[in-house]
């Protein structure tokens, strides 16, 4: 293994969607939704331990998970933890993790991958990491992102639209981004062929990365470069949760790569799915003959494509349910229509409301 390649897993989000077995006190990327025996964190951390030394694993999230990222990860020390003291999205918390780096490394190149994807064909998904990896070796003053083939006209992922024309090998430059289109602009996108799923999945040096959050996102890093001396140190830490509430919140794609001319994407097919909704859950789970996720002690009755998800001590008897998603915890119970799912952060606001925080 490459010991200046690093890899950045954010793992920071309180997964809100998943409401309510995700909840603030252990969001989604600690919890195995898919019944695999590992929790997402896990698995995104196995998937990149095939490909980067160990010790140059990175996980960025909120201060209050870090002992659950260790006890998760037994294999990392409490430096590779980088907490955050508020959560500022993805741009500032990959400008922190790429500074932090160059005080470990500065020739580093640098993956930076969320921590809830799920990945069907890990084998094909690592060799085009390396096949990323190597091609910012190559050229080293490019952003470069992974773009999947769509299959259907999603409207809850971006899309990013490429070159035919700027072509290096199985790269090409990028032509825009659009993010979460209409259906029927989805439609046009599938159907162009030019237009591929934004995986959130970034490969860059540290130093062009830097020099983009210099040109782009001025403030960011001016108020991150400042501590440049306590990275690496004792006083990291105390000096990120001095300067890091001033970062201005914005994401990496459109602080950044919205805003560069340098981008490029590696367009690929590795069975990727961003399990955000529970839609996505039911889209990868096993279902019986009349398309219900189900469990032994489950009993269903003119029921068909729901969503359940019970204790596994409890007996559940449901009927006349059609498309619902069904989720019970030892302290609530949500049942709602699948085709409503967007309302969950509705619900999660109204019973914060009535009962305050310790249903969220």
């Amino acid at each position: 293994m490459n010991k200046n390649q690093f890899c950045v897993i954010m793992a920071g989000g309180v997964g809100s969607r998943f409401w309510p077995i995700s909840r603030h006190s252990r969001p989604k990327q600690f919890l195995d939704v898919l019944g695999t025996g590992k929790s997402l964190l896990r698995a995104t951390f196995d998937r990149f331990a095939n490909i980067i030394p160990v010790e140059n694993i990175l996980v960025a999230t909120n201060a209050g998970y870090r002992d659950m990222v260790l006890e998760e990860i037994p294999e990392i020390s409490a430096s590779q933890v980088l907490c955050e003291p508020v959560g500022r999205n993805t741009g500032p918390c990959i400008a922190y993790a790429a500074m932090h780096i160059r005080s470990l490394n500065p020739d580093a190149t640098m993956v930076v991958s969320p921590s809830d994807h799920l990945i069907l064909n890990e084998h094909h998904f690592c060799e085009v990491i390396q096949q990323c990896l190597d091609f910012t070796d190559e050229v080293p003053e490019t952003l470069l992102t992974i773009g999947l083939q769509p299959t259907r006209p999603e409207t809850g992922y971006g899309y990013i639209q490429v070159s035919k024309r700027e072509v290096y090998g199985k790269f090409n430059k990028v032509k825009t981004f659009t993010e979460k289109p209409s259906l029927d602009l989805a439609k046009v996108f599938v159907d162009s062929g030019e237009y591929f799923w934004n995986s959130g999945i970034f490969v860059w040096s540290v130093d062009t990365i830097l020099a983009a959050f210099k040109e782009h996102q001025s403030e960011t890093y001016q108020l991150l470069d400042s501590i440049r001396d306590s990275y690496g140190t004792p006083m990291e830490q105390a000096e990120i949760d001095r300067v890091y509430p001033e970062c201005g919140g914005i994401s990496v794609d459109y602080g950044i790569m919205e805003r560069s001319s340098n981008v490029w994407v590696r367009c690929s097919d590795f069975g990727w799915s961003d399990l955000g909704t529970w839609g996505s859950i039911y889209q990868h789970s096993a279902k019986d003959e009349q398309g219900n996720t189900l469990r032994m002690g489950t009993f269903t009755f003119d029921t068909e494509n729901c969503i359940i998800k019970l204790p596994s001590d409890k007996i559940a008897v449901l009927e006349g349910l059609k498309d619902y998603i069904v989720v019970d915890t030892d302290d609530v119970l949500m049942v709602c229509p699948r085709k409503a799912e967007q309302h969950i952060k509705r619900f999660i606001e109204n019973v914060k409301f009535e009962t305050g925080e310790k249903h969220i």
